[in-house]
């Protein structure tokens, strides 16, 4: 993200610190701080839409976190923050629906973690997404 995006996307971006020196900015409408270069790729904004579009193609978490040079760790937590977004809607009869399990684990083989998708066939909609052990 360039600081023109972000001052087109609110024309209210003033600098804010310094943090390990890099520049800060904040919005005023929003309150919401950024900067214009990660360090760590997991903290850019488009690294949530790379993981949904990974994982409808059915990568899994590492492969995941190689592809985008992040950790498995930040892949799972970004996962759940994006699960707590999707709203539940109702299956309705009539529609067709694909369904995808994925077993992963982190560092620990006996303690799996389950991610469990469900689309709607004609527009890949995701209708639910779960995680679970």
């Amino acid at each position: 993200m360039s600081l023109s995006d972000a001052q087109q996307c609110s024309g209210n971006i003033v600098k804010n610190g310094k943090i390990l020196g890099k520049q800060q900015y904040k919005c005023k409408e929003c309150n919401k701080r950024f900067q214009l270069d990660y360090t760590y790729k997991a903290c850019e904004p488009c690294t949530s839409p790379n993981i949904v579009a990974l994982i409808k193609e059915g990568y899994g978490i590492r492969s995941i976190a190689r592809l985008l040079s992040i950790l498995a760790s930040s892949v799972l937590v970004r996962i759940r923050k994006i699960e707590a977004k999707i709203q539940q809607t109702t299956i309705v009869k009539g529609k067709e629906f694909e369904v995808d399990e994925l077993r992963t684990y982190i560092k620990k083989k006996d303690k799996p973690i389950w991610i469990v998708l469900a689309l709607e066939r004609s527009t890949k909609k995701i209708v639910t997404f779960n995680i679970g052990i």
